[in-house]
């Protein structure tokens, strides 16, 4: 204990003397293990608008029901990590076996509902959503071979928390992101070698998902590479476990899941004007992620070093890293704005999509880079708060963001104004705009508050690195 405490406490002195060389330290790691997860969503729709714009379409309506399956996944293994953390540091090696075997069991018992549900009805979502005709059926060849894969992808999140759990990233990392290279070797070969077109793309994801899977049984199980050891004849459910890891990752969730309702309802809105524009905003938002890459990576890095400076009662340099990190992102949504904007039909291109979907995309790329330099500092708002053991303002200024402000705004400029579909794009900046505002305001009350001669609230949320949060920040 002795020798951990003086690690730890020379690692916070590092960071103390040098904040800004500390972010990058943790950001470029996250950073790595993002462009794969990038790299595997671009390639992944390229290989898809190959087979045609109906195909690329199909895809795109699928994409918020598969988000927000991974969405209350990923905000629930984030709390099984905090609560794992919180056992392994008390040195409370009962709660923290006890907690992996609950960790397992809450993936099996969210699993194999999703799976049934997803059979059962996804057609029919599908179809709520928007998709009909010949793009119903695509959609729904597609998703009908991707909920055999979901309970084993849920299971691979709660195996990915136990480990992190245990500050164990680096394994987790190597392991998606190799599921995600066989991901894009095996699309060709499902896609166009066995010619099974969009649904192949869906076989060449569920496979990948299984063999991830087994790799984490296979580590924690048979290898039993991790502190914890699994004893499930002695299993006990308790409350309390149970309640702290939703205390922690429901907040998560629920973000993540008006994240998902934000963009069904934009996919829903856009299908008002063409099947087409739907397959436009979901290509679009891949190339969008490119440039949110290091932002999501600064993000999170920002997180350990926050918490840090928050627990340590170091209210100046928090402030100071905070000042540093958003001037940082400015500067590379401006940089984005150069780029991106006069090669959008270029980058669109790529993607072989026909006319009607490379004008709609365009016009996307071309009016959502006015964010840019601004939409990360509404994220990093919410991202300190959330370092400062605060959970709801990150979820709060999600659903401000999409289901308060983007999405009504976007339905009554289509449905009641008739106005054209930049006018959507416009109300998705609307969001961030007044999302950005209440987080500056709202950490800046957090801030003052914390600065006043009280107690420091203690953190208690470890909140995931968010290759998750990706596609997040889509709608």
């Amino acid at each position: 204990m002795h020798k951990a405490s003086r690690q730890d406490k020379s690692r916070v002195a590092g960071f103390l003397a040098n904040p800004r060389k500390a972010l990058w330290q943790l950001s470029l790691p996250i950073l790595g293990g993002m462009i794969i997860h990038t790299f595997y969503s671009v390639v992944d729709m390229i290989f898809v608008g190959w087979v045609g714009p109906n195909a690329v379409t199909a895809l795109a309506f699928n994409m918020p029901l598969v988000f927000m399956a991974f969405g209350i996944t990923m905000g629930l293994s984030t709390g099984v990590t905090a609560v794992m953390a919180q056992a392994i540091g008390g040195r409370d090696h009962a709660r923290a076996d006890n907690t992996a075997e609950h960790a397992v069991a809450l993936g099996l018992a969210i699993g194999i509902p999703m799976v049934a549900v997803g059979l059962l009805w996804g057609q029919q979502l599908l179809a709520v959503l928007g998709a009909v005709g010949d793009v119903n059926t695509l959609a729904w060849s597609y998703f009908q071979v991707i909920c055999w894969g979901m309970a084993f992808s849920i299971l691979s999140a709660f195996f990915r928390g136990i480990l992190a759990g245990e500050g164990d990233t680096m394994r987790p990392m190597i392991i998606m992101g190799g599921g995600m290279v066989l991901n894009i070797i095996l699309d060709p070969v499902f896609i166009f070698g066995l010619g099974l077109g969009v649904r192949g793309a869906a076989f060449a994801t569920v496979v990948s998902q299984v063999i991830v899977c087994l790799v984490f049984v296979y580590l924690i199980f048979l290898r039993r590479i991790t502190f914890v050891r699994f004893r499930l004849r002695y299993f006990r459910f308790r409350t309390a476990i149970l309640l702290g890891i939703f205390r922690i990752g429901l907040p998560a969730s629920l973000s993540f899941v008006f994240m998902s309702l934000g963009q069904a309802a934009y996919n829903k809105i856009l299908s008002s004007y063409s099947q087409y524009a739907v397959a436009a905003y979901q290509i679009a938002g891949r190339v969008e992620m490119i440039y949110f890459m290091p932002i999501i990576a600064i993000a999170t890095g920002l997180v350990t070093l926050a918490g840090m400076f928050f627990g340590a009662g170091e209210l100046g340099k928090l402030r100071e890293i905070i000042r540093y990190t958003i001037l940082r992102c400015i500067m590379i949504g401006l940089v984005s704005i150069v780029l991106i904007y006069p090669l959008a039909p270029m980058i669109m291109q790529i993607f072989k999509p026909n006319e009607e979907i490379l004008a709609y995309g365009t016009s996307y790329l071309r009016i959502i880079v006015i964010i840019f330099p601004l939409a990360p500092i509404g994220m990093i708002s919410g991202r300190v708060m959330q370092a400062m053991g605060k959970g709801l303002p990150f979820m709060v200024l999600s659903f401000l963001r999409v289901m308060a402000i983007g999405a009504p705004l976007a339905a009554l400029f289509s449905y009641s104004l008739h106005k054209p579909v930049e006018w959507v794009w416009f109300a998705m900046i609307s969001g961030g705009l007044v999302s950005m505002v209440v987080g500056v305001l709202w950490l800046r009350s957090a801030l003052r508050r914390a600065e006043q001669p009280r107690q420091v609230e203690v953190p208690v949320q470890i909140p995931e690195p968010a290759v998750e949060e990706a596609a997040s920040l889509r709608s």
